[in-house]
């Protein structure tokens, strides 16, 4: 396997891109790759994007934290079968809610929800791991991007059929998409279109920045489904009144729609009151450098998936 290199591949894996960061003693090198398509397999992806990176062979340990990676598609001896020939000795593998947990929280008791085109919200505490949601655009979600940018979509059609109050959002749905008459066609049709429908967050957002009243209810609506999935989780995974628990945030959504973020604070702050509510420690890849070093006491270590040669 030739060199001497020791180091780690670092892999955050969402549905909107994924990120790698090769770490050597001489320092890091991030590099921005394409997004994960839980439509098909995600470790297949994950080990086509790291052997297609450039790579230098030496000996190095994998981490990656990967969006839609279920307990059947957890296969951490194939990512490292598909990686060996690179030096590749270890791998770590875990669900991207894991490791935007411990990007958010480190080792404390508490909550992540980790919004992006999806959402997943991680409780971990005495009782346990406990996911809320992440059951994906079709069925759930609640207070995603993509949540958001289809309710937006939706109060403009709605304004445009009279059946809904006037808003922004009409004029600037037909900006981004075209005639609202064809809009549904349009988007139906793009093989992109869950992408597209979630960028449509970002035009919700300036419109309630600009006090449109609608947009302002979307993402109110928004922090609440959030804020909702955040209280389920602290209670699932054992928190009891008194108890030290953190709750916290990773991804775009939260950290840039402060509308968003504020009401979701109030809001988990009223239901769960005592628990500390603060912004995250570090990024997703903070977290997925955390993978190695979990300790196997940990509720989260059981969510980790490990392959070595």
């Amino acid at each position: 396997m030739g060199g001497h290199t020791a180091g780690r591949i670092l892999v955050d894996g969402g549905q909107t891109g994924m990120r790698l960061r090769i770490e050597t003693p001489g320092g890091s090198d991030d590099r921005e790759l394409g997004p994960i398509r839980t439509d098909r397999s995600v470790v297949e992806q994950v080990g086509e994007a790291v052997g297609d990176a450039g790579i230098p062979q030496g000996t190095w340990s994998l981490a990656a934290g990967v969006s839609g990676l279920t307990p059947q598609a957890a296969r951490p001896s194939a990512l490292l079968a598909a990686v060996a020939d690179l030096g590749v000795t270890a791998v770590a593998l875990a669900h991207d809610s894991v490791t935007a947990y411990l990007a958010a929280n480190r080792d404390e008791f508490g909550v992540v929800t980790a919004v992006g085109t999806g959402v997943v919200t991680l409780g971990v505490g005495p009782a346990g791991v406990h996911r809320v949601d992440g059951w994906g655009y079709l069925f759930g979600d609640a207070g995603s991007a993509y949540w958001i940018g289809r309710a937006g979509i939706s109060a403009a059609l709605r304004a445009f059929d009279g059946r809904g109050s006037e808003t922004l959002l009409q004029q600037r749905a037909a900006e981004v998409f075209g005639p609202l008459d064809e809009l549904y066609m349009v988007i139906q049709g793009d093989p992109d279109r869950v992408a597209r429908v979630a960028g449509f967050a970002r035009v919700v957002d300036a419109a309630a920045q600009a006090g449109d009243d609608v947009a302002q209810r979307v993402i109110d609506g928004a922090a609440d489904e959030l804020a909702e999935s955040a209280v389920a989780a602290l209670e699932r995974s054992g928190h009891r009144p008194g108890d030290d628990a953190r709750i916290s945030w990773m991804g775009t959504v939260m950290t840039s729609n402060d509308r968003l973020r504020r009401r979701f604070v109030d809001v988990v702050g009223e239901r769960a009151p005592g628990v500390d509510i603060g912004a995250p420690y570090g990024q997703p890849l903070d977290g997925v450098r955390l993978l190695t070093d979990l300790g196997d006491a940990h509720p989260l270590a059981a969510e980790v998936h490990r392959s070595n040669l």
